[in-house]
């Protein structure tokens, strides 16, 4: 299946039954007087988290949802069956917007699972002539007509839920370490832009904890304003708490080795302000291609600089423990301030 983070679907919900002009014949009950039924309600068309969905690609299969109508009254007092609550499923994390005079305006966020919301309402039944007798009206020959329902273009968008967000520029090997640190089986090679869309993975402590990491695609000078694959993705990563900033030893040179570091904070920082002001872990990777000298050599780079850097190879396994270590510590920090 693949991965689809925007839809946009036509809703409509059902229209109520109409009202029905009945009135009682029955034998040795002359003039028994109105008994006509209310119409049914239409049925809403609700949107649900669903924890088990991870994309929106099922809503670009079918576009088009409507609820069940109302049915009509009938006579003998008989009111009519509400239509049928339509449910449609979609990920948890997706917003959901509506088409306003100015463009569009955003509804809904389901950011936790099974939460709900109406996007369109059922039209309200129409009442029967049983409803409307009284006193001075004895024999109404009128009902009501059942209200029509609702109907919506909505957009969707999807913002992927996780804790850690690992962010970096293309072949800095987030995959390989997102699969080190977790159950994720992303596709890995030697090549960029070997993630195509975010892959997901579970980290579980000794207590039973879990945090969520999201590895999102590669990012290039130019990805705020839609260069390469990472401005496509760089929205999954605004609910993160905490990003993990990998940088592959292969992308620094000798006069300013931490580039790479410099221009996706700056990318960062032009999509939103709020990324840029995310907590970091900078992180090296692929230590297991260099020399103990060439690593001290970074290592005191680092420092002459101020750079708290982790230095790490997810290929063999160096150091992540302690940076898995690093990550609980600040997600816990994060939960206290929350």
């Amino acid at each position: 299946m693949r991965f689809v983070d925007e839809a946009s679907i036509h809703v409509a919900s059902g229209n109520g039954g109409h009202g029905c002009v009945s009135f009682r014949r029955e034998k040795y009950i002359p003039k028994g007087g109105p008994d006509g039924g209310n119409g049914g309600r239409g049925g809403d068309v609700i949107l649900r988290a669903e924890p088990r969905l991870l994309t929106l690609y099922d809503l670009r299969l079918q576009r088009s949802y409507r609820a069940e109508n109302g049915q009509p009254g009938q006579g003998k007092q008989k009111h009519g069956r509400n239509g049928e609550d339509l449910y449609v499923d979609v990920p948890v994390g997706t917003m959901i917007f509506e088409q306003a005079e100015d463009g569009w305006e955003q509804v809904a966020d389901l950011t936790e699972p099974g939460q709900e919301v109406v996007v369109v309402r059922g039209g309200r039944g129409g009442k029967g002539n049983e409803h409307f007798k009284s006193s001075t009206m004895r024999a109404p020959r009128f009902s009501q007509p059942g209200e029509e329902g609702e109907e919506k273009r909505l957009k969707l968008e999807l913002k992927i839920i996780a804790d850690v967000g690992l962010v970096g520029l293309p072949n800095a090997g987030k995959s390989t370490l997102i699969s080190a640190l977790s159950r994720a089986k992303p596709k890995i090679a030697d090549y960029p832009f070997t993630t195509l869309t975010p892959q997901l993975g579970v980290v579980e402590d000794d207590l039973g904890r879990q945090i969520v990491l999201a590895d999102i695609p590669g990012l290039i000078e130019g990805a705020h304003a839609g260069a390469g694959l990472g401005h496509t993705f760089l929205r999954h990563v605004e609910r993160t708490r905490l990003l993990v900033h990998l940088l592959s030893c292969e992308d620094m040179d000798l006069e300013n080795p931490f580039a790479g570091f410099d221009l996706v904070d700056e990318e960062l920082a032009l999509f939103s302000a709020d990324l840029s002001a995310k907590p970091q872990i900078r992180v090296i990777n692929k230590i297991d291609l260099l020399d103990d000298d060439r690593i001290e050599a970074i290592r005191a780079a680092a420092r002459e600089k101020g750079l708290p850097v982790f230095l790490v190879s997810a290929q063999r396994g160096d150091n992540l423990d302690e940076l898995l270590a690093e990550i609980w510590r600040l997600i816990d920090e994060a939960a206290e301030e929350a």
